[in-house]
C-alpha cells in the first residue's frame, strides 16, 4: 500500500469535496479522483459515498481515515527528527494566529527576525480556526486561550487587556450603540462582557475585521470592547472604561515537542517570546498617557 494514496484519501476526508482536496495538495481534481481509485481498487472497498456534491466516508472509510491519520502523524513527526538534526536556522517555518495578532502585531516586526536569522522565511496564517499542529498545518500557533488537551509544548505569551472604546471626537461617554463580532464568536470574553454591558443598546455593526470594528468605532458608529494593544495607540479612538482594562485574555504559544528541536522553530519560538515580552505593558493595556482615558 502507497503511503501517498492514504495522504490523498486523508484530504478528501477533511475538505470533502475533491475540488478542496486538489486545491490544498496543488495537483488538479483528476489525480485526486484516480488517487482514490487506485486505493479502493487496492482494500476492495468503497470509501467515500457522495450526496449533494459532498465527499462522506463509508464505515470502512472512517476507519481508514482514523487509522490514516495517525499514519500521517508518525510520518511528519519522523520529518521532524530528520530535519532537527540539520541545526541551521534556515528554511519555512508556519505561525497561525489570529488577524489582528498576524497583521497588526508580527508582520510589523519580522525585519528584525530576519535581520538575526537572514536564511528563515515565516509563512504568516491568519486564521480562527485551530490548525493542526501535529499534522505539519502550522509549525507554531498562537492562542487566546491555554489549550486543555494535545500534546504540546506550550509557553505563556503576555496577558491581553481588552476595554471599551469610543471616538476621539465624540463627546458621548456613555455608550448607547455598539459594534461587534459576528455571531460564531459570541462566545468569546469580550462579546459576553459586551452583552452583559448594553442593555438596551443597539449593536449597529457586527464584523469579523477588528481593523474594521475599530474604524468604525473612531467614525462614531458605536462603541466596541477592543484589544488594548491596538486601540491604545490609535489616535482616533478614546479609552471610555477608565485605566483599567475591564478584562483580560491570556495568549499562549503552541508548539509540537518534535518541532521544537528544529533550530529554526526553535528560533522563531524563542523570537516570539522576546516580543512578546518586551510589549508586555502594551498588551496588558497599561495606558502610558491618562489623557486617552475619558474622566
Amino acid at each position: 500500500m502507497n503511503w501517498d494514496d492514504l495522504r490523498f484519501v486523508v484530504e478528501i476526508g477533511r475538505a470533502g469535496t475533491l475540488a478542496a482536496a486538489a486545491r490544498h495538495l496543488k495537483v488538479d481534481q483528476t489525480t485526486v479522483a484516480r488517487r482514490l481509485r487506485t486505493l479502493e481498487d487496492e482494500l476492495g472497498a468503497a470509501l467515500f459515498e457522495r450526496g449533494d456534491g459532498h465527499w462522506r466516508p463509508t464505515a470502512i472509510g472512517a476507519d481508514v481515515l482514523q487509522r490514516a491519520g495517525r499514519i500521517e502523524e508518525d510520518v511528519t513527526a519522523l520529518l521532524r527528527v530528520a530535519e532537527a538534526g540539520a541545526g541551521a536556522v534556515s528554511g519555512l517555518v508556519r505561525v497561525t494566529a489570529v488577524g489582528t495578532i498576524i497583521g497588526d502585531y508580527l508582520a510589523p516586526r519580522l525585519a528584525g527576525l530576519y535581520a538575526r536569522h537572514p536564511d528563515l522565511s515565516v509563512e504568516l496564517i491568519a486564521s480562527n480556526d485551530n490548525l493542526n499542529v501535529a499534522r505539519r498545518e502550522a509549525d507554531i500557533a498562537i492562542r487566546l486561550a491555554r489549550p486543555t488537551r494535545g500534546d504540546f509544548l506550550i509557553r505563556k505569551l503576555a496577558d491581553s487587556g481588552f476595554a471599551i472604546y469610543g471616538a476621539a471626537g465624540h463627546s458621548q461617554d456613555t455608550p448607547n450603540d455598539w459594534v461587534a463580532y459576528l455571531d460564531d464568536l459570541a462566545h468569546t470574553p469580550e462579546m459576553q462582557a459586551l452583552e452583559s454591558l448594553r442593555g438596551n443598546g443597539r449593536i449597529r455593526l457586527r464584523s469579523g475585521n477588528m481593523r474594521g470594528l475599530m474604524r468604525a468605532v473612531a467614525s462614531g458608529i458605536g462603541c466596541g470592547i477592543l484589544p488594548c494593544f491596538l486601540a491604545d495607540p490609535e489616535p482616533g479612538l478614546r479609552r471610555l472604561s477608565g485605566p483599567q482594562p475591564i478584562l483580560s485574555r491570556e495568549i499562549w504559544l503552541l508548539v509540537h515537542p518534535d518541532a521544537r528541536q528544529q533550530a529554526r522553530v526553535a528560533a522563531v519560538s524563542d523570537w516570539l517570546a522576546e516580543c512578546f515580552a518586551g510589549d508586555g505593558a502594551l498588551f496588558r493595556g497599561e495606558l502610558q498617557s491618562p489623557t486617552r482615558v475619558s474622566t
